[in-house]
């Protein structure tokens, strides 16, 4: 049996893979951060509208990719047992099932208004809203084949074209914000509709690198992938769905747990839900470091596995969480030292920023079982393993997290009411059973693996 004993070496492996896509998840969360600052100058109308609209397309969105990122382990696996010419059957799935999830989420933001009004959304803003999400939809099928071309690139391990794609749709973003927003070179002024059509034209852009990237390509040259039509059977996009629905359904409970915790917040004043936003922001931000490294350990465990190298995806899936864990040392030393530093960089409201730094200090607590849970998970992704984790997720976030938080923000039924620090112990509490969940599956699975 080949051991498996230079940790050091498969450390360089991992954050070669891992830091592109480091990369280009700080440049997707960028193109958000410059709708939300090129719109909040024009008008805080505009402002409102996509902070609205962003809470509706974004759960869509990534639940749908979340089903599209099932492309990376299947594609892995076959890369690991050198059956490229096999990957052109993921790629075919993937586009297909992306086409119809693209359709399906035009079809359902062009139809927002009935759940504006039940949110009670003011109709002047739920109409620019509206508008907002009608222009954004028009990229999602775009989008959605991009994130097929994205998971099968990283399948292989090329994550640095897929960085480069990323920084190029930032950069495209802002001059189009520009344009659009305040109507330069004869077009239409739009304010914050305009955001909309500029992120549905960067999407755009972004499939078109995307196809010219597997057209010129050496690494996709043995694969075939435009001679022919090669339509997808009904039960490889079976087997398929059945790997990547769970993906997207995880994803979307994470997202909309964080949705209505905001939600139950609201009636405690602009102060409170301002220190909330101020901590998720920061939070998610550092979050984009150990996700990445999850998504580094998908694609590593595939390779091994492909290879039947069994002991070596152990060995993988290992060092991957050591990397995360030792990243959250350091994230959680920060927060607690540079707690109020951090705040500062959002605000200078003071009521804002005691609350916050005490919610960044409950947050720096989680930083170790948010790393372990996320890398579990992407080692898990690389098994092919993904309805468990499912389960295991829905049982963490809902069963246990969103409740408790309730009772300890909202009621004095263990402790007099906690408001946000609730939330947030709460969220300690539900990563941490997550961690000890998804760890001890990932054990049992290394241990039981059976390449197919």
């Amino acid at each position: 049996m080949k051991k498996y004993n230079d940790r050091w070496a498969e450390v360089r492996q991992l954050l070669v893979i891992g830091w592109p896509i480091i990369v280009a998840q700080v440049s997707q969360t960028g193109m958000g951060f410059v709708d939300t600052l090129m719109s909040g100058r024009y008008g805080p109308q505009d402002l409102a509208a996509i902070a609205v609209g962003s809470s509706i397309w974004l759960p869509i969105f990534l639940a749908a990719s979340g089903v599209l990122m099932a492309t990376t382990p299947l594609v892995a696996h076959f890369v690991g047992a050198s059956q490229l010419t096999r990957t052109r059957e993921v790629l075919t799935q993937g586009a297909v099932i992306a086409l119809v999830l693209g359709l399906v989420s035009v079809l359902l933001l062009h139809n927002t208004l009935p759940l504006l009004h039940w949110m009670a959304v003011d109709p002047a803003l739920a109409a620019k809203t509206d508008a907002y999400l009608k222009a954004i939809s028009w990229g999602f099928p775009a989008i959605l084949l991009y994130q097929v071309i994205r998971s099968f690139s990283e399948g292989f391990g090329k994550t640095r074209p897929i960085m480069k794609i990323a920084i190029l749709g930032l950069l495209a973003n802002i001059p189009l914000n520009y344009v659009l927003i305040y109507g330069k070179l004869g077009l239409p002024e739009l304010g914050g509709v305009g955001c909309g059509w500029a992120t549905a034209i960067v999407m755009w852009l972004t499939l078109g690198a995307g196809i010219l990237y597997l057209r010129r390509s050496v690494t996709f040259t043995e694969c075939d992938l435009f001679q022919g039509s090669l339509l997808p059977t009904a039960p490889a996009l079976g087997h398929f769905l059945r790997l990547g629905l769970p993906i997207g359904m995880a994803l979307l409970i994470e997202v909309s747990m964080f949705a209505i915790i905001a939600l139950l917040l609201a009636d405690l004043g602009e102060v409170i839900v301002g220190a909330h936003q101020v901590t998720l922001s920061f939070t998610g931000m550092i979050f984009m470091i150990p996700l990445s490294i999850s998504m580094a350990l998908t694609i590593r465990v595939g390779h091994r596995l492909g290879a039947k190298e069994n002991s070596g995806a152990r060995y993988s899936a290992a060092t991957g969480v050591m990397i995360t864990i030792g990243f959250a040392a350091v994230s959680a030393t920060t927060m607690v030292l540079f707690a109020p530093h951090i705040v500062s960089l959002y605000t200078d409201s003071p009521e804002i920023i005691e609350i916050a730094v005490s919610l960044i200090g409950i947050a720096a607590i989680f930083q170790f079982s948010d790393a372990i849970q996320v890398s579990c998970a992407g080692a898990l992704r690389g098994y092919k393993d993904t309805n468990i984790p499912l389960l295991i997720v829905f049982i963490a976030y809902w069963v246990v997290g969103l409740p408790l938080g309730v009772i300890l923000a909202r009621t004095d039924l263990l402790v007099p009411a906690m408001g946000p620090q609730g939330f947030w112990i709460a969220l300690v509490i539900a990563l941490t059973i997550a961690a000890a969940m998804l760890a001890r599956r990932l054990v049992w699975r290394s241990r039981t693996i059976t390449c197919d």
